[in-house]
């Protein structure tokens, strides 16, 4: 999208000559005749830049500029003046001014400093969304997990990030959806501009509406200035639309020009705007039953899921739990400070026979919570929740072993239980149950004889510990 420069000056000739010029180099240009036509094109067109002359009747540049920042407007100014009012145009500075150019105008002084306000408008844009991801990661490296089921997931993003393709991201709350979309657009041609997230649910259907269009000023009350929305600023990268499956129907419709057209309107505003943006959207709701139920528009569902992944709850995927508790207390050590060096015997046991209903985000508050916490250099059982410490939330009665079962049985409903949990590994379960590797191959191969019918050698004094 070409940025947009007003250019006011009561002189026609010098006016049209700089329009016609900027215009060759590609911008977008609207002109006005005095400070007065100046602000109402302000409002209406909201130019990037403005290069303004001061001396001007009715109202000169320099009460353009005050009336602009004291009504919210923060569009770059260049003021124009002559040789011998520098002066005043220092005072322009103070004000708010990015630069000034004296008469007669170098065309190509005009266009190096015009070039130089956009340039440091759009790093200051930049630099804020590089502040909201702070110490947020992004990579495929940096998503912990080693299950099939989220290698899975990370070969079909992998192969889909590269392309302009929408991707609909679905899973439970707290799967990480967010970071998904993140390393999508991060392994994307697309990674050296802005990464924007807008969560749909959070917002009424009027602030979601402003929030991904931008507004006119005065087009509803509250609306003081001008607004840019996230598709605008979003322009040449990726918009993450969080949540998807709560955006009501007249929004869906506008979602679905967008994807269509690349192109909407402003709240308020007659003007339309053209954007490059790639789209992935996210949500915890069974989009295919929303559509059969009426509740969600089937040409949007279908222009959304042209890629879809479903991101798998922790509870089908605890073979990662060890690696996430080490990431999350190595990351929350940093935060708050403490020396936290690892879990105490049986407390990964303990994290291990929990379902986690609130997947990786709840995994993350417990962990945090125990670091924060902890007396000692192991996080302990008496760190965890009390609904971690106790019996597993929905165990039958027949999960729970029975007084009157020899120990063999105990040993062996614990050690085949425990190697389900964790998907079959033997150095994993080891840890969990605290005895060694040789031990559990021990007795696998006793339990397989056993089962086949085969004698079981009884001599005790040989087996490994």
């Amino acid at each position: 999208m070409p940025n947009r420069i007003l250019v006011v000056d009561d002189e026609q000739n010098a006016r049209e000559a700089l329009t016609t010029i900027l215009r060759e180099e590609g911008y977008e240009v609207v002109e006005a005749a005095d400070g007065e036509a100046g602000f109402e094109q302000l409002t209406q067109f909201n130019p990037d830049a403005v290069l303004c002359d001061i001396k001007m009747p009715k109202v000169d540049g320099l009460q353009l500029l005050h009336k602009a920042r004291s009504e919210g407007f923060d569009n770059l100014f260049i003021m124009v003046t002559a040789f011998g009012s520098i002066e005043t145009a220092v005072e322009a500075m103070r004000a708010g001014a990015f630069d000034y150019i004296t008469k007669p105008v170098d065309v190509g002084a005009v266009l190096v400093k015009l070039e130089k306000a956009l340039e440091t408008r759009q790093l200051k844009r930049d630099n804020a969304l590089l502040r909201e991801r702070l110490h947020e990661k992004h990579r495929f490296n940096n998503i912990i997990g080693e299950s099939g089921e989220l290698q899975a997931v990370f070969d079909v993003v992998k192969r889909a990030a590269p392309t302009r393709a929408t991707v609909l991201v679905l899973g439970e709350s707290g799967t990480g959806k967010e970071l998904i979309a993140q390393a999508i657009h991060e392994e994307s041609p697309r990674r050296d501009k802005p990464f924007v997230k807008v969560n749909c649910a959070a917002l009424s259907e009027t602030l979601l509406e402003s929030e991904l269009f931008g507004h006119e000023k005065g087009s509803f009350t509250g609306a003081a200035a001008k607004r840019e929305g996230r598709f605008e600023l979003a322009d040449g990268g990726t918009l993450f639309l969080d949540e998807i499956g709560d955006v009501t129907p007249l929004l869906q419709v506008k979602l679905l020009r967008v994807l269509q057209q690349k192109e909407f309107e402003r709240v308020g505003g007659t003007q339309t705007l053209k954007v490059d943006v790639r789209v992935v959207t996210a949500t915890n709701k069974d989009l295919a039953a929303e559509v059969k139920a009426g509740k969600f528009r089937e040409d949007l569902y279908y222009r959304l899921n042209v890629v879809s992944v479903t991101l798998p709850p922790l509870r089908k995927r605890k073979s990662d739990v060890p690696a996430l508790v080490a990431h999350f207390i190595e990351k929350y050590n940093d935060a708050h400070g403490k020396s936290v060096k690892g879990l105490a015997p049986g407390t990964l046991n303990a994290l291990l026979s929990y379902d986690w209903p609130g997947n990786v985000r709840e995994l993350s508050n417990v962990v945090e919570r125990a670091v924060v916490l902890a007396r000692e250099n192991e996080l302990t059982s008496d760190d965890l929740p009390a609904t971690l410490r106790g019996p597993r939330p929905g165990a039958r009665p027949g999960d729970s072993l029975i007084p009157g079962a020899t120990l063999h049985e105990i040993e062996r409903e614990a050690i085949l239980r425990t190697l389900e949990m964790v998907d079959g590994s033997t150095s994993r379960a080891a840890e969990v149950l605290g005895i060694s590797v040789r031990k559990i191959q021990y007795r696998l191969k006793e339990y397989a004889q056993q089962d086949a019918g085969a004698p079981i050698a009884s001599d005790e004094g040989s087996e490994p510990n």
